[in-house]
């Protein structure tokens, strides 16, 4: 299957749930994991992964660079749609590609960090008192930013492709940057869970604001 082909129509009909559950169900089955291995203790999470870090400073390296180049490289993605969107006068993908800049500007960038710093959830390893109203990012760990962004491009993808393997492959993805968030001692497995939801409905609604061609 070549890739253009992928975005050769409309958005599938049949996109959702198919590939909303397909798209958020590793991570889903990652946190549940998690929550069954350490019985929802969150400390003891970021304590087992602390040590893993230490004793496998590969692995660290391994999950920093997902950290860092998973919603990167969803910028070239998007770049590349809309030249495709331009070049082959294609305005639903046009719209496609803009309804989810302004969505990703509204929800990841603005809405989050005001969530953030109005909740004040200190981040793992730091003292457990909230610090509600603060800039200070070591209190910024809800919801984890990383997943909300890359959770509203995997949703917005994959409802729109509609397709099995695609969707599977972009919840995968979705799941080794969220358990990246965990390992690096970034977030809580909460604050991820959180992250996706918000970041579901985000890309929910980039589908349903440019679902037509």
């Amino acid at each position: 299957m070549r890739f253009p082909r992928l975005f050769a129509s409309g958005p599938a009909g049949s996109g959702f749930p198919p590939s909303w559950l397909l798209v958020s169900g590793p991570l889903l089955l990652v946190l549940l994991l998690l929550g069954i291995r350490f019985g929802f203790d969150e400390h003891a999470v970021f304590a087992f992964f602390r040590t893993h870090r230490q004793a496998h400073p590969d692995f660290a390296a391994v999950f920093q660079f997902f950290t860092d180049a998973v919603n990167p490289a969803f910028y070239g993605v998007f770049l590349f749609l809309l030249i495709k969107a331009w070049k082959e006068k294609r305005p639903g993908l046009k719209r496609f590609v803009l309804v989810w800049i302004a969505v990703q500007l509204a929800v990841s960038l603005l809405a989050v960090r005001g969530i953030k710093s109005i909740i004040g959830r200190p981040r793992p390893g730091e003292d457990p008192f909230f610090q509600t109203m603060t800039n200070r990012p070591s209190y910024h760990s809800l919801p984890s930013g990383h997943t909300t962004e890359a959770a509203t491009t995997c949703t917005a993808l994959g409802l729109r492709l509609g397709r099995t393997l695609p969707s599977l492959a972009l919840g995968l993805l979705l799941a080794l940057l969220g358990f990246s968030r965990v390992y690096l001692g970034w977030h809580h497995p909460s604050d991820v869970f959180f992250g996706w939801a918000l970041g579901g409905v985000a890309g929910l609604a980039v589908h349903l604001f440019s679902h037509k061609e």
